[in-house]
């Protein structure tokens, strides 16, 4: 089974910054982690950013001009690195990825931004 391993989250003020990242367990052939997603506490689960096997990206508004979000193919393994954090990013992020027509979901991470 295709396993997505998240890491990066945690406590931070309002400002400050956090990487996150989403590799697979061990190198997948086929398997494309595209993008991130968060849900806050109560909230929908909503996209954050997104990357295309040939590297072209998007952003939800929220997240525009603060975030980026990268990959490194050989490892098998995206990022998403988030300045100038706000209150209102602290939520659970998830990577997502595709493989071969399924979606699989990384276990989640907190980010708690205070203020």
């Amino acid at each position: 089974q295709v396993q997505l391993v998240e890491s990066g989250g945690g406590l931070v003020q309002a400002g400050e910054s956090l990487t996150l990242s989403c590799a697979a367990s061990e190198y997948t052939l086929g398997l494309n982690i595209n993008g991130w997603y968060r849900q806050g506490f109560g909230e929908q689960r909503e996209l954050v950013a997104s990357i295309s096997p040939t590297g072209s990206t998007t952003y939800a508004d929220s997240a525009k001009g603060r975030f980026t979000i990268s990959g490194d193919l050989a490892k098998n393994t995206v990022y998403l690195q988030m300045n100038s954090l706000k209150p209102e990013d602290t939520a659970v992020y998830y990577c997502k990825a595709d493989y071969y027509g399924l979606i699989f979901w990384g276990q989640g991470t907190q980010v708690t931004v205070s203020s």
